[in-house]
Protein backbone atom coordinates (compact mmCIF):
# COMPACT_ATOMS: atom_id res chain seq x y z
CA UNK A 1 0.00 0.00 0.00
CA UNK A 2 1.38 3.39 -0.88
CA UNK A 3 1.92 5.91 1.97
CA UNK A 4 -0.23 9.01 1.90
CA UNK A 5 0.89 12.34 3.24
CA UNK A 6 -0.97 13.80 6.18
CA UNK A 7 -3.38 16.70 5.62
CA UNK A 8 -1.96 20.16 5.01
CA UNK A 9 -1.51 22.16 8.18
CA UNK A 10 0.82 19.88 10.13
CA UNK A 11 4.39 21.07 10.72
CA UNK A 12 6.80 20.40 7.86
CA UNK A 13 8.80 17.93 9.95
CA UNK A 14 5.65 16.00 10.78
CA UNK A 15 4.63 15.78 7.14
CA UNK A 16 8.03 14.33 6.36
CA UNK A 17 7.87 11.66 9.04
CA UNK A 18 4.23 10.70 9.49
CA UNK A 19 2.45 8.26 7.21
CA UNK A 20 -0.87 6.49 7.15
CA UNK A 21 -0.78 2.73 6.93
CA UNK A 22 -4.18 1.09 7.19
CA UNK A 23 -6.21 -1.81 5.98
CA UNK A 24 -9.96 -1.75 5.57
CA UNK A 25 -10.14 1.79 6.99
CA UNK A 26 -7.86 3.28 4.33
CA UNK A 27 -10.45 5.96 3.60
CA UNK A 28 -10.26 7.25 7.17
CA UNK A 29 -8.34 10.53 7.09
CA UNK A 30 -9.12 11.18 10.79
CA UNK A 31 -10.75 14.51 9.92
CA UNK A 32 -14.05 13.50 11.50
CA UNK A 33 -14.96 12.11 14.93
CA UNK A 34 -15.65 8.41 15.05
CA UNK A 35 -17.47 6.11 17.45
CA UNK A 36 -15.65 5.11 20.59
CA UNK A 37 -13.82 1.87 19.80
CA UNK A 38 -14.85 -1.34 21.45
CA UNK A 39 -13.21 -4.68 22.03
CA UNK A 40 -14.23 -7.41 19.59
CA UNK A 41 -14.11 -10.82 21.21
CA UNK A 42 -12.53 -11.42 24.59
CA UNK A 43 -9.33 -12.48 26.24
CA UNK A 44 -8.96 -16.10 27.24
CA UNK A 45 -8.45 -17.62 30.70
CA UNK A 46 -5.23 -16.58 32.32
CA UNK A 47 -4.95 -13.11 30.86
CA UNK A 48 -5.63 -11.56 34.25
CA UNK A 49 -7.49 -12.41 37.43
CA UNK A 50 -10.93 -10.74 37.21
CA UNK A 51 -11.41 -11.21 40.95
CA UNK A 52 -8.22 -9.31 41.77
CA UNK A 53 -7.66 -6.43 39.35
CA UNK A 54 -4.08 -5.13 39.35
CA UNK A 55 -3.34 -2.09 41.46
CA UNK A 56 -2.12 1.09 39.77
CA UNK A 57 1.45 0.53 38.55
CA UNK A 58 0.90 -3.17 39.19
CA UNK A 59 1.92 -6.05 36.95
CA UNK A 60 0.05 -8.85 35.23
CA UNK A 61 1.64 -11.84 33.52
CA UNK A 62 -0.86 -13.10 30.96
CA UNK A 63 -0.86 -16.70 29.88
CA UNK A 64 0.75 -16.89 26.42
CA UNK A 65 -1.89 -16.63 23.71
CA UNK A 66 -4.64 -15.55 26.11
CA UNK A 67 -4.94 -12.32 24.14
CA UNK A 68 -5.45 -13.95 20.74
CA UNK A 69 -9.26 -13.81 20.83
CA UNK A 70 -9.46 -10.05 21.37
CA UNK A 71 -9.33 -7.49 18.58
CA UNK A 72 -9.95 -3.78 18.16
CA UNK A 73 -13.14 -2.70 16.44
CA UNK A 74 -13.11 -1.36 12.89
CA UNK A 75 -11.72 2.15 12.64
CA UNK A 76 -9.44 1.89 15.68
CA UNK A 77 -7.01 4.79 15.37
CA UNK A 78 -3.42 4.36 16.47
CA UNK A 79 -0.33 6.56 16.31
CA UNK A 80 3.02 4.78 16.33
CA UNK A 81 5.50 7.14 17.94
CA UNK A 82 9.09 6.06 17.41
CA UNK A 83 12.62 7.37 17.95
CA UNK A 84 15.98 5.67 17.51
CA UNK A 85 17.80 3.79 14.75
CA UNK A 86 18.90 0.84 16.89
CA UNK A 87 17.81 -2.67 15.98
CA UNK A 88 15.57 -2.98 19.04
CA UNK A 89 13.52 0.08 18.11
CA UNK A 90 13.21 -1.06 14.50
CA UNK A 91 11.99 -4.47 15.64
CA UNK A 92 9.34 -2.91 17.88
CA UNK A 93 8.17 -0.46 15.22
CA UNK A 94 7.95 -3.23 12.64
CA UNK A 95 5.84 -5.28 15.02
CA UNK A 96 3.38 -2.43 15.46
CA UNK A 97 3.13 -1.87 11.72
CA UNK A 98 2.60 -5.56 11.03
CA UNK A 99 -0.07 -5.78 13.74
CA UNK A 100 -1.90 -2.78 12.27
CA UNK A 101 -1.89 -4.36 8.83
CA UNK A 102 -3.14 -7.69 10.14
CA UNK A 103 -5.83 -6.12 12.32
CA UNK A 104 -6.79 -3.53 9.69
CA UNK A 105 -6.67 -0.61 12.09
CA UNK A 106 -5.86 2.93 10.98
CA UNK A 107 -2.23 3.72 11.77
CA UNK A 108 -0.21 6.93 11.52
CA UNK A 109 3.51 6.88 12.24
CA UNK A 110 5.47 9.80 13.70
CA UNK A 111 9.26 9.47 13.81
CA UNK A 112 11.31 11.79 16.00
CA UNK A 113 14.81 12.09 14.54
CA UNK A 114 16.58 14.19 17.18
CA UNK A 115 16.17 14.94 20.90
CA UNK A 116 14.59 18.34 20.33
CA UNK A 117 11.81 16.56 18.43
CA UNK A 118 10.86 14.13 21.20
CA UNK A 119 8.38 16.22 23.18
CA UNK A 120 6.94 17.99 20.10
CA UNK A 121 6.38 14.60 18.48
CA UNK A 122 4.44 13.42 21.51
CA UNK A 123 2.34 16.58 21.39
CA UNK A 124 1.75 16.03 17.69
CA UNK A 125 0.57 12.49 18.36
CA UNK A 126 -1.84 13.71 21.04
CA UNK A 127 -3.18 16.42 18.73
CA UNK A 128 -4.23 13.72 16.26
CA UNK A 129 -6.65 12.42 18.95
CA UNK A 130 -5.98 8.72 18.36
CA UNK A 131 -7.55 5.95 20.38
CA UNK A 132 -4.04 4.83 21.35
CA UNK A 133 -0.47 6.07 21.05
CA UNK A 134 2.09 3.25 20.90
CA UNK A 135 5.65 4.23 21.74
CA UNK A 136 8.72 2.35 20.49
CA UNK A 137 12.25 3.36 21.48
CA UNK A 138 14.04 4.03 24.76
CA UNK A 139 14.69 7.65 23.76
CA UNK A 140 11.01 8.44 24.28
CA UNK A 141 10.69 7.12 27.84
CA UNK A 142 11.81 10.26 29.68
CA UNK A 143 9.89 12.66 27.39
CA UNK A 144 6.75 10.56 27.84
CA UNK A 145 7.17 10.76 31.61
CA UNK A 146 7.11 14.55 31.30
CA UNK A 147 4.05 14.76 29.07
CA UNK A 148 1.63 11.90 29.70
CA UNK A 149 0.48 12.93 33.18
CA UNK A 150 -0.93 16.14 31.70
CA UNK A 151 -3.04 14.26 29.14
CA UNK A 152 -4.94 11.65 31.14
CA UNK A 153 -7.63 11.37 28.47
CA UNK A 154 -5.10 9.98 25.99
CA UNK A 155 -4.12 6.31 26.24
CA UNK A 156 -0.48 5.31 25.70
CA UNK A 157 1.17 1.92 25.30
CA UNK A 158 4.94 1.65 25.72
CA UNK A 159 6.40 -1.52 24.21
CA UNK A 160 9.78 -2.86 25.24
CA UNK A 161 10.29 -0.32 28.06
CA UNK A 162 8.46 1.23 31.02
CA UNK A 163 7.85 4.56 32.66
CA UNK A 164 9.18 4.60 36.21
CA UNK A 165 5.96 6.10 37.62
CA UNK A 166 3.21 5.71 35.02
CA UNK A 167 -0.13 7.42 35.37
CA UNK A 168 -3.40 5.61 34.72
CA UNK A 169 -3.22 6.31 30.98
CA UNK A 170 0.20 4.69 30.40
CA UNK A 171 0.46 0.94 29.98
CA UNK A 172 3.69 -0.95 29.30
CA UNK A 173 4.38 -4.31 27.69
CA UNK A 174 7.74 -5.57 28.86
CA UNK A 175 9.86 -8.66 29.51
CA UNK A 176 13.13 -9.72 31.09
CA UNK A 177 15.80 -8.11 28.96
CA UNK A 178 13.70 -5.05 28.12
CA UNK A 179 14.09 -3.18 31.36
CA UNK A 180 14.77 0.44 30.44
CA UNK A 181 12.87 2.86 32.72
CA UNK A 182 14.55 6.19 32.00
CA UNK A 183 18.00 7.73 31.89
CA UNK A 184 18.04 8.52 35.61
CA UNK A 185 17.62 4.86 36.45
CA UNK A 186 20.00 3.59 33.79
CA UNK A 187 20.05 0.13 32.29
CA UNK A 188 19.55 -2.77 34.66
CA UNK A 189 21.88 -5.75 34.51
CA UNK A 190 19.10 -7.76 32.86
CA UNK A 191 18.90 -5.54 29.77
CA UNK A 192 19.60 -7.67 26.72
CA UNK A 193 19.16 -6.36 23.15
CA UNK A 194 19.07 -9.95 21.90
CA UNK A 195 15.67 -10.44 23.56
CA UNK A 196 14.07 -7.97 21.15
CA UNK A 197 12.99 -10.59 18.65
CA UNK A 198 10.17 -10.09 16.12
CA UNK A 199 8.16 -12.82 17.81
CA UNK A 200 8.45 -11.31 21.28
CA UNK A 201 7.78 -7.80 20.01
CA UNK A 202 4.63 -9.04 18.27
CA UNK A 203 3.42 -10.64 21.49
CA UNK A 204 4.13 -7.45 23.42
CA UNK A 205 2.06 -5.36 21.03
CA UNK A 206 -0.91 -7.73 21.05
CA UNK A 207 -0.86 -8.31 24.80
CA UNK A 208 -0.47 -4.59 25.52
CA UNK A 209 -3.31 -3.59 23.22
CA UNK A 210 -5.50 -6.30 24.76
CA UNK A 211 -4.88 -4.82 28.21
CA UNK A 212 -5.82 -1.33 27.01
CA UNK A 213 -9.00 -2.60 25.32
CA UNK A 214 -9.93 -4.35 28.57
CA UNK A 215 -9.45 -1.18 30.59
CA UNK A 216 -6.40 -2.59 32.37
CA UNK A 217 -4.31 0.55 32.02
CA UNK A 218 -1.56 2.18 34.06
CA UNK A 219 0.04 -1.23 34.61
CA UNK A 220 2.84 -3.39 33.24
CA UNK A 221 1.96 -6.37 31.08
CA UNK A 222 4.84 -8.75 31.68
CA UNK A 223 5.67 -11.40 29.10
CA UNK A 224 7.39 -14.68 29.90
Amino acid sequence: MSPRLLPVGLPVAAVATAILVSGCSSGDDWSQPHPKPTAVGSVGPGFSDPTAPPAPEGTITPRPGSWDGLHASKGYRVVLLTAGKDAQTRTLANAVTKWAEEEQVSLKTITATKPTDYIPSISEAIDLSPDLVISAGNDLVDPLALVTASHLDQQFLVVGAELAEPTENVTAADWTGASFRGEGLGMSSSYDPATFTPERAARAVRAGVAAVLNGLTGIVVWLD
